[in-house]
């Protein structure tokens, strides 16, 4: 082979490598995104709110339904700690995929909350995608989070019933 050739072939090679895509995560990268969600509704039932928002990475934004963005850890701890009372909670992931440090979880959850003058418990489902960072101790956290009910909105409350003045 001539020198011209051998040349070629290498930048064949070296652009063949760059391009190559990477591969997907690994069983226990996978693994550590579950254990993720496992820890926040434990926490979330727990009502331990410090130990949720650790959960997400400094820059952080949540995007919850019908309220404005809470970015960074200090604001999602103080969208966690309005939150009604959370007594049960569950997530089915459906999809969780990923390269290199870039992970995204799709999934369902379903959670049973006690909100102040409802009659009794009050049980939402519904959706929810999360982008995920691993960290330098390989842990994946989130760093996007929006979330939103498969149910109606509640029906606005009828109209006060006007008084009479004598």
């Amino acid at each position: 082979m001539n020198m011209k050739m051998t040349g070629l072939m290498a930048a064949i090679l070296a652009f063949a490598a760059c391009n190559t895509a990477p591969l997907s995560l690994t069983e226990a990268e996978t693994a550590s995104i579950r254990a993720v969600s496992d820890e926040f509704t434990k926490n979330m039932v727990a009502g331990d709110f410090a130990a949720v928002t650790k959960l997400y990475t400094e820059d952080a934004n949540v995007m919850p339904p019908g309220g404005p963005s809470a970015a960074g850890r200090p604001a999602i701890e103080a969208f966690m700690a309005a939150f009604p009372k959370v007594t049960e909670m569950t997530f089915d992931l459906n999809e969780v995929d990923g390269r290199g440090d870039l992970a995204y979880v799709r999934g369902a959850y379903r959670m049973t909350m006690e909100i102040p003058g409802a009659p009794g418990p009050v049980t939402d489902e519904g959706k929810f995608i999360e982008i995920r960072r691993r960290q330098a101790d390989g842990r994946w956290l989130i760093a996007v989070d929006i979330f939103n009910s498969d149910l109606p909105p509640p029906a606005p409350a009828p109209p006060a019933e006007p008084t009479s003045e004598p």
